[in-house]
Order: C-alpha cells, then sequence, then structure tokens
C-alpha cells in the first residue's frame, strides 16, 4: 500500500518562497504534485455517495487505511477530497481504484 500521503514515495522537488512580512522568512515547500490520469485507475469497486459519508471513512471501508483517502481523491481527479463527499455529491459514484503496490 502506498504511504500516508499523496507525496510519499514520488520525487516531488522542493521550492522555497518568500513570505509576504518584508521577505524576511524563506519558506520551503514541495511543488504540486500532477494528479494522475483518473482514466488509468484500475477499479475495484464503486461507491455511491450516501449523507454522512467522509473521505476517510470510505477509504477505511474499501481500503481498509482511512489516511489512504487520496487514492479515492486521484482516482476520481478531485485535488480536493471534500468535492467528492456532501450534499452535493450525493448519489455520485466514486471510483475505488485498486492499491498499487
Amino acid at each position: 500500500m502506498p504511504g500516508p500521503s499523496r507525496y510519499d514515495g514520488n520525487d516531488i522537488a522542493t521550492a522555497s518562497v518568500t513570505d509576504g512580512a518584508g521577505g524576511v522568512r524563506q519558506v520551503r515547500h514541495l511543488r504540486r504534485r500532477p494528479l494522475p490520469d483518473p482514466q488509468r485507475a484500475r477499479v475495484l469497486a464503486l461507491h455511491p455517495v450516501a449523507r454522512g459519508d467522509r473521505m476517510d471513512l470510505i477509504a477505511a471501508r474499501h481500503l481498509g487505511d482511512p489516511s489512504a483517502f487520496w487514492l479515492i481523491a486521484d482516482a476520481n481527479g478531485a485535488l480536493d477530497p471534500d468535492e467528492l463527499v456532501g450534499p452535493h455529491a450525493e448519489g455520485a459514484l466514486l471510483v475505488i481504484p485498486v492499491p498499487e503496490v
């Protein structure tokens, strides 16, 4: 199972930016990781979004790991996992991917 983050195990470059407070402090950060193509996800299951669903609970149920919610977000083309649940998403089908080892 991949690590608990979208960034674990990926060679993501770091960058730094100077904050807006007079340029006194430089902050290092990871560059944004591009989303993988959702069309390439191998489908383990389809999950119909229901009232009260949360991404961590969906990941725990289907993948056995609540911190793997990002795999589901990737498979559904979402940068923000919260886009996939909530009243606005009820009835939608989420692709649950086969975890790549």
